[in-house]
């Protein structure tokens, strides 16, 4: 839409956690190619230090004074890869030298994301011009830009991720709520089982759940054994 409405536009930069769904570097790969034609430059971030290590491995601080090693899951009140994101894209922006134009897409119906965004100066051009997320959403898809992921659980062999997830981020972000975990262990096995792996690694519950039927559960593998009864019986 920058492009069509002709915004001054130097470069898309792109953050690669490396835990990002397939269709997304596959979006990222197009991306490029269109980029390329209108000659905006396209910059590629990532974490100073692998997610993974930041996970599990990493020393962290305590405040009792002790360390640990690993932030666990990236989610909640500790969304540390978040953090991450936005000290690289700050260091890059401070290495220009330059005064920068920061476009974010927030959209015009995601309200309590305005202030803070304009206070720290970005601009918005989605509420410029009236775009609400599902807008959005559908101007990607009349536009021939789907997020589709493979999935042996569905007929046609794929399914678009914005059927069956609230919001497309990472496929480990603990943020993510009980209907679209529920999903993926429906439809996406494979980043299920990542999940899993992931679980297995820390001690933490990646969500904290609680109902009448099955109680209090939290970690992947509970999480699997409701979500099998649920859909299977």
């Amino acid at each position: 839409m920058l492009i069509e409405k002709k915004y001054p536009l130097d470069t898309v930069v792109f953050y690669n956690t490396g835990m990002e769904f397939d269709c997304i570097y596959q979006i990222r790969d197009r991306v490029k190619t269109l980029l390329s034609a209108y000659g905006i430059e396209f910059v590629e971030l990532s974490p100073d230090t692998p997610f993974l290590y930041s996970m599990f491995s990493k020393p962290v601080k305590e405040r009792s004074g002790g360390t640990h090693l690993g932030y666990s899951w990236c989610g909640g009140s500790c969304r540390w890869g978040t953090t991450e994101k936005l000290r690289a894209i700050s260091k890059y922006k401070k290495s220009l030298n330059e005064d920068v134009i920061d476009y974010v897409g927030i959209a015009a119906d995601e309200t309590k994301r305005f202030d803070k965004a304009k206070s720290e100066g970005k601009i918005l051009p989605l509420i410029d011009f009236g775009m609400t997320e599902k807008m959005c959403l559908d101007y990607c898809h009349n536009n021939g830009w789907f997020w589709y992921e493979r999935s042996e659980r569905v007929q046609n062999g794929r399914i678009e991720l914005y059927d069956i997830l609230d919001r497309v981020s990472c496929w480990c972000c603990a943020n993510k709520n009980r209907n679209e975990l529920k999903n993926i262990y429906k439809y996406l096995p494979r980043y299920w089982d990542g999940l899993s792996e992931l679980q297995s690694q820390t001690n933490r519950p990646m969500k904290r759940f609680c109902n009448k039927r099955y109680g209090a559960y939290g970690n992947i593998f509970d999480m699997e054994r409701v979500f099998c009864k649920e859909i299977f019986g």
